[in-house]
């Protein structure tokens, strides 16, 4: 879940949210996938923690690869 920010003047009632009532300055949290939906929206809404990575990172290996020995006859 991604974070935004309610930056417009005036309370509104956000649907996408269950019809829940969203503050001034309050922050809310957002589906990662809606979260470009709300910040292009810069008037009424500003990023806070923007959407994870849908692909999780792969953890390399810090350690050195063996050599490759090749035998010459």
């Amino acid at each position: 879940m991604a974070r935004v920010r309610y930056i417009g003047a005036e309370p509104v009632t956000v649907p996408e949210l269950g019809s829940r009532t969203v503050q001034p300055d309050e922050l809310v949290e957002v589906p990662d996938d809606r979260f470009d939906g709300y910040v292009c929206q810069p008037a009424a809404w500003e990023a806070v923690e923007d959407p994870k990575d849908e692909v999780p990172l792969v953890k390399k290996s810090t350690a050195p690869k063996a050599a490759v020995v090749k035998e010459v006859r």
